[in-house]
């Protein structure tokens, strides 16, 4: 007897209609994406790498002088001061935004009243731009130091912790939206099998919902790791780089200057030279993708698979 053959289905066929027309025209419809992407990020960020090795004023008068930016880099003292303040900077705010997000996005999904509204109210911040907030927390803070004499710029820590407050302000709520998205996918019969193993809250706080929300865990400490080394217009807004100090061999630095807004106040000195700028500025580039990568892969590898 002779077999038969299987004849496709109709979704089957139907699928493989639609799909041949998508295969057939995808290269065009990529086309304009992929110019725009070429044109707005790849040559600018190639000619960025060049124009490190050059000095100039303009693009178009840019004359190679090898390393010499990167080596007038590594020792410029206010360079070196702005990577070991952003980087105790970010270690801090690392800390606090996620602890703060994780505990706010845990309490919000425990079934209490009015949580949809805490929601919103916690996220709002993070639809606040940057340079605008600066500016609204730079007048809350010197409103609450002058009743004790003193002023947000009199002093470094002031300028850092204001940093730190206005960080954790803005992000916590984007934070803690991924934070729920992560607490929502636990399996509930994992849960319930731990309320019949007689395990506490804190048992399993620790034992299953931390481990089971690596995943956002580490989407949130790539998120404000990166955003803490990248902060700029805060920093521009709320401090300025201020105050200023003088180190012992008669060199200034603004003692609250972060690597961006170093970068940016290098470019825009009045310098003969903005290939030293920019020769920062690839440093910087290097520096973040190393952490983030190195961040990524070591927490990806505490993350459960569910």
């Amino acid at each position: 007897m002779k077999k038969k053959k299987n004849k496709p289905s109709a979704a089957a066929v139907n699928g493989h209609l639609v799909s041949r027309p998508i295969q057939r025209w995808f290269p065009l419809f990529m086309l304009p994406t992929f110019l725009a992407f070429c044109i707005g990020f790849i040559w600018p960020f190639i000619q960025g790498i060049w124009l490190s090795f050059c000095e100039f004023t303009i693009p178009q008068d840019a004359q190679f002088v090898g390393l010499k930016n990167y080596i007038k880099a590594f020792q410029d003292t206010g360079f070196r001061y702005s990577f070991v303040y952003t980087a105790g900077f970010a270690v801090v705010s690392i800390i606090a935004i996620n602890v703060l997000a994780f505990t706010v996005a845990y309490l919000l999904t425990q079934n209490i009243k009015g949580a949809n509204i805490f929601r919103t109210v916690f996220f709002m911040p993070n639809l606040i731009g940057g340079i605008v907030l600066g500016y609204i927390w730079s007048m809350i803070f010197d409103g609450i130091l002058k009743k004790y004499g003193t002023f947000l710029l009199a002093d470094t820590k002031y300028g850092f912790w204001g940093l730190v407050i206005l960080m954790c302000w803005q992000q916590i709520g984007y934070m803690m939206i991924i934070y729920i998205a992560g607490l929502q996918s636990i399996p509930e019969d994992m849960m319930e099998a731990a309320k019949i193993d007689g395990a506490s809250k804190w048992q399993t706080l620790w034992k299953i919902t931390i481990p089971n929300v690596m995943s956002s865990i580490t989407i949130c400490v790539f998120l404000t790791l990166t955003n803490s080394f990248k902060l700029f217009d805060q920093n521009l807004a709320l401090t300025g780089g201020a105050p200023v100090a003088f180190q012992s061999d008669g060199s200034m630095i603004n003692t609250t200057e972060m690597l961006a807004l170093n970068i940016y106040s290098t470019f825009y000195a009045g310098s003969s030279n903005r290939g030293f700028a920019q020769a920062k500025a690839v440093l910087f580039f290097i520096l973040v993708a190393v952490l983030a990568l190195a961040q990524l892969r070591f927490t990806r590898d505490k993350e459960v698979q569910q």
